[in-house]
């Protein structure tokens, strides 16, 4: 069976996304001119005017943007319930399970490339600009601030607009913000960086979305969990790579112009990415429901389905939305606390070493080497998750993060010999927060009903981004405390954020995602069968 139904809603909307997607993919390169100017000069283009080309180019990516999310709009039908039509929980993972893994992954990749390339950008940036350390913080701040919005905005679009949709917006976003790197002024540079968080706010909570919706429930819980972890370290490799590679030859801005032909393999490939079935079934687009579930070698009783489809859901109850709250509570607060550790604490890390008289090689060789303990963190968490317990495990990390912190803080006020040395101390956050940052939003998209999962989910991952926005903000006003004063500030929270997960927390491990609509009849998911091959 094909997909070309749930991909666009009709031939016309088709053809606004693939020229919306044309015309962005233009106005990026219409600034290309303006970048090769600066060749003589080590491509320096601080006080250069911005010539006729580059305003038609900017033009043409606001229209070109409009386009794709005209044609992006899904098309609705009439239903009256939503969740009968689900792959069975027990099916094996089929080639088509991996194609979307591997995408999904890329996305993420993307998705973290974007935010990782400011650490990269800054030095030069400053240099060029003549920029104080203080007014250089404007870049990451805005950047966050970005990051921080587009979590709730494109969090609530992939509830109205679907998962695919809005994963597609996003790195339409990335094409567009790619002319950052021809920008001549700081001040065009803060905007496009701004605009380039919002984007990259809403790639990650989505696509945990869609994969959980995806994944049958004995792969979900591993799948999500490495895959986010895939995202993360392959994003920080590949940034660091290519800035390796490129810098000494273009200068910083390549790294910002490189967003056009890595987000445009997204596009480019995104006819491989269906929409979900579960969030097509919620518009009562039956049949494609069916269609995308045969993508991956599931076969539905037609009949069952359409006498299922007679049934209807029953309303939240208030015992549920009080569970649900007090849930969102707990993760809140966790993910603000991950966000400033993430975004604060290990940030301002080496300049509390080398304030200590560490020289800068052996502040970043010690943290070097505790960040080697991420891979392995990623694996061991993915394992625990899936065999183990989730909640379980999303504590245990928080734990490990809330030690390194009194770690920080009693070797701050001093008198314990074995602290000392920071290792122990940086090795126990880093392990902490990178479990932490693989598990919270999978966690999310397992814990809330197809309804809101898009916005619950990015409401999780904007205050994760929220957390580094006020550390970062103490940075820009040159109100940075001391390193033993924040640790011990925030380990606070973490314990509180440790209580209220234990108590509000659900075990999510094993658990059908249709337990979590209510339907009002039992039994009234089909009967279905795997046909596929691995």
């Amino acid at each position: 069976m094909t997909q070309r139904a749930s991909l666009f809603s009709d031939t016309s909307h088709a053809l606004a996304f693939w020229g919306g997607s044309v015309a962005v993919t233009i106005g990026v390169l219409l600034h290309i001119p303006m970048f090769l100017m600066g060749r003589y000069t080590h491509y320096r283009l601080a006080g250069m005017p911005m010539g006729t080309p580059m305003l038609i180019g900017m033009g043409l990516i606001v229209a070109g943007f409009a386009a794709t999310a005209y044609g992006l709009i899904p098309r609705r039908a009439k239903a009256d319930v939503f969740e009968e039509i689900a792959p069975p929980e027990d099916a094996p993972l089929t080639r088509a399970h991996w194609v979307q893994i591997v995408m999904l992954s890329v996305a993420l990749i993307i998705d973290v490339m974007k935010p990782a390339t400011l650490g990269f950008v800054i030095p030069g940036m400053r240099t060029e600009y003549g920029l104080s350390f203080a007014g250089v913080a404007l870049l990451p701040f805005s950047g966050l601030l970005g990051t921080t919005l587009g979590s709730f905005i494109w969090g609530a679009l992939a509830d109205l607009y679907g998962r695919r949709a809005t994963i597609l917006l996003a790195a339409i976003v990335f094409m567009g913000t790619a002319i950052c790197g021809a920008m001549p002024s700081f001040a065009w540079n803060v905007f496009m960086c701004f605009m380039m968080g919002l984007g990259a706010g809403g790639m990650l909570p989505v696509a945990y979305a869609l994969l959980a919706e995806i994944m049958p429930t004995r792969h979900r819980g591993w799948c999500l969990v490495l895959v986010g972890g895939i995202g993360a370290i392959g994003g920080y490799f590949i940034t660091s790579s290519l800035s390796a590679l490129l810098q000494p030859y273009f200068g910083w801005r390549v790294m910002w112009l490189l967003g056009l032909p890595i987000s445009a393999i997204l596009v480019v490939v995104s006819p491989l990415l269906p929409e979900s079935a579960r969030f097509l079934q919620s518009m009562g687009r039956l049949d494609e429901a069916r269609e995308t579930l045969a993508r991956f070698g599931i076969t539905i009783d037609t009949t069952v389905v359409r006498r299922a489809s007679a049934r209807t859901l029953a309303p939240v109850s208030p015992v549920k939305l009080r569970s649900l709250l007090g849930l969102t509570c707990a993760l809140t607060l966790t993910a603000l606390c991950v966000g400033f550790v993430n975004f604060g604490v290990l940030l301002w890390l080496p300049g509390s070493l080398m304030h200590e008289g560490r020289s800068v090689g052996a502040a970043s060789k010690l943290i070097a080497r505790s960040t080697l303990l991420a891979a392995p963190t990623i694996v061991l968490v993915s394992w625990l998750y899936s065999i183990w317990s989730t909640k379980r495990t999303l504590i245990l990390s928080v734990v490990v993060t809330t030690l390194g912190l009194l770690a920080i803080l009693l070797r701050d006020v001093g008198g314990v010999p074995f602290l000392s040395n920071p290792t122990l101390a940086v090795v126990l956050l880093i392990v902490g927060t990178s479990g932490i940052i693989s598990m919270i939003l999978p966690y999310s998209a397992e814990s809330y009903p197809l309804r809101v999962r898009g916005r619950a989910t990015g409401w999780v991952a904007g205050f994760s981004k929220a957390g580094g926005l006020v550390a970062q903000g103490l940075g820009a006003l040159a109100l940075v405390p001391a390193l033993g004063i924040a640790a011990g500030a925030v380990a606070v929270p973490c314990a509180l954020a440790i209580l209220m997960l234990a108590f509000l927390g659900h075990e999510t491990h094993g658990r059908d995602l249709r337990e979590l609509e209510g339907a009002t009849a039992a039994g009234a998911i089909p009967e279905v069968s795997a046909v596929g091959s691995d």
